[in-house]
């Protein structure tokens, strides 16, 4: 059983208190990174082989040493709560129950990174985190613990996913139309306010206090050859235990949903999503791979935000893919042509495909032009909407065929799961 890091105060119902926090040992992480230099504390982090949390799996030691060493402006610390992917829901826990371990975790990335200003923007539907956070902050600025080096401005979201980009959250914090901006320059070059920022997630920060703590030897000793720790794995649809699972990040796909109970619905595997929407699907024999960034890249999908979904053999791929579809249209900006066009007509040609009037070339025509648009717009939503789009045609191709007609046919809906007595 792997040990409990993250998680280990969620089962106290006053874990989002100070008090509670410090009864089990928090914020002796900041009281002994006040000691060290800041670079000291980035190269820590880079021996811990600590990697982003939030979706693209970046070594978070190096993005804290992109900040220029002879600026003498002011430098930003974002952290990103905008928890919107599909299938994701940890930080949501995490901000709720232990709102004091991202606090620490900012304490000591803003040593490091020399920051004195530092911002959380949390998704705008996130009510109860941000009541429990915002009480947080309070109580940490009652105690001393901030506003004497660090300040921190709690910042609520409208609901657009696109803001889960960097960039895109950097413009919306701006007061900006949140829309993603052209990279390079980098935000820890050029990022808020025109002013290098690091952009880190929830769940990454929150790990760095134990970092500081207890040495980054011991925490690249929990994962794999490269990426340490532990991660918070949200896993859900057909398993018998859906929520949360905080993992060794080398636990295997198939270790990870025995740990959730198991597969439900006719229990019988069929596919797995296992990174949030955006991460390509995996048939059932090819969750023998450990749930690390490398691991899952080289399956040929990625680990994103960790988010696990489930399919048995009752769901219908054609109608996940048109529900996926359907968001990524609803949720594309607008600001790229190939984005706003492609993920539309991709959205209409999966309904038509799914209400049994598809075309025989649609399917076709759906794969190139996913594939044409992949590297060519200004973020990486396109390619993570790719992702889903070519992946669920060219693994259960034959789902899709079946429903293809030369103008008749009915909807094919998913067959509902027998319900456990």
């Amino acid at each position: 059983m792997t040990e409990k890091i993250l998680t280990r105060n969620f089962d106290r119902a006053d874990a989002h208190t100070l008090g509670a926090y410090r009864e089990t040992g928090g914020y002796t992480g900041w009281e002994k990174a006040r000691t060290m230099e800041p670079a000291g504390i980035t190269e820590e982090v880079k021996k811990a082989n600590l990697r982003g949390l939030g979706g693209a799996g970046f070594p978070t030691g190096m993005k804290w040493s992109f900040v220029p060493k002879n600026h003498t402006g002011p430098v930003y610390l974002v952290i990103n709560a905008d928890e919107g992917e599909p299938g994701t829901f940890k930080d949501r826990y995490l901000l709720e129950r232990d709102p004091h371990a991202l606090i620490d975790g900012m304490l000591i990335a803003a040593r490091a990174v020399r920051c004195e200003k530092a911002f959380v923007y949390i998704r705008g539907e996130y009510v109860e985190p941000y009541r429990r956070f915002a009480a947080a902050v309070k109580e940490a600025y009652e105690a001393g613990l901030l506003g004497d080096g660090l300040d921190i401005v709690v910042h609520r979201g409208a609901g657009a996913y696109i803001c889960g980009e960097e960039t895109g959250l950097i413009s919306s914090l701006e007061g900006k139309k949140g829309w993603p901006k052209v990279k390079p320059p980098f935000p820890a070059i050029k990022g808020a306010f025109g002013m290098p920022t690091i952009v880190n997630n929830v769940e990454t920060i929150a790990h760095v206090p134990h970092i500081v703590n207890r040495g980054a030897a011991w925490f690249a000793g929990l994962g794999t050859k490269t990426m340490g720790g532990t991660r918070i794995y949200s896993v859900s649809g057909r398993v018998k235990r859906p929520g949360i699972y905080e993992e060794s990040v080398g636990i295997t796909l198939r270790q990870l949903i025995d740990r959730a109970g198991g597969v439900s619905g006719n229990g019988r595997l069929k596919g797995v999503v296992p990174g949030g929407s955006s991460a390509p699907i995996l048939r059932a024999d090819e969750i023998d791979v450990t749930m690390d960034v490398d691991g899952l890249r080289n399956a040929g999908t990625m680990a994103g935000s960790a988010g696990v979904i489930v399919m048995d053999e009752t769901v219908s791929i054609p109608e996940a893919l048109m529900v996926v579809a359907r968001f990524y249209a609803h949720e594309s900006c607008g600001q790229c042509t190939p984005c706003r066009e492609s993920t539309g007509w991709i959205y209409k040609m999966s309904e038509r495909i799914l209400s049994g009037h598809g075309r025989k070339e649609d399917l076709d025509t759906i794969l190139d032009v996913a594939k044409r648009g992949a590297g060519t717009t200004i973020c990486a939503f396109y390619d993570g909407a790719v992702g889903p789009y070519i992946s669920y045609i060219e693994k259960f191709r034959d789902e899709f065929e079946a429903l293809v007609t030369d103008g008749a046919g009915t909807r094919a809906r998913a067959t509902p799961a027998p319900v456990a007595r």
